[in-house]
């Protein structure tokens, strides 16, 4: 599942599995390109992976108590505890990886 979330939705979803959260700006080009990549993760990991979009700019307290500090910046959670963060574009395959070590 891929969602563009509020920090209230994130919360909800963010300990339920392994989730993957991409904090980026609708102003950010790589951010952009990056959400054709994930598209491409979703359908490769269907269910057992859940991509939540969270947009840096609505959701300043979220991004603050995450520490993210640039965009795109990706956040792997596994049932809400932090397992790996990536920052700035990424190829489908580093993605791929990093999930499937921590699924």
């Amino acid at each position: 599942m891929l969602k563009e979330v509020n920090s209230a939705e994130f919360k909800e979803l963010a300990d339920k599995g392994l989730v993957l959260a991409d904090f980026f700006s609708t102003t950010c080009g790589p951010c952009k390109m990056l959400g054709f990549v994930l598209k491409d993760v979703e359908k490769e990991f269907g269910d057992d992976l859940t991509i939540l979009k969270v947009d840096f700019d609505q959701n300043k307290e979220l991004t603050a108590e995450y520490g993210v500090a640039g965009y795109p910046t990706l956040v792997l959670l596994k049932d809400g505890t932090e397992v790996k963060r990536l920052q700035g574009l990424q190829q489908k395959p580093v993605i791929v990886n990093m999930v499937k070590e921590n699924i």
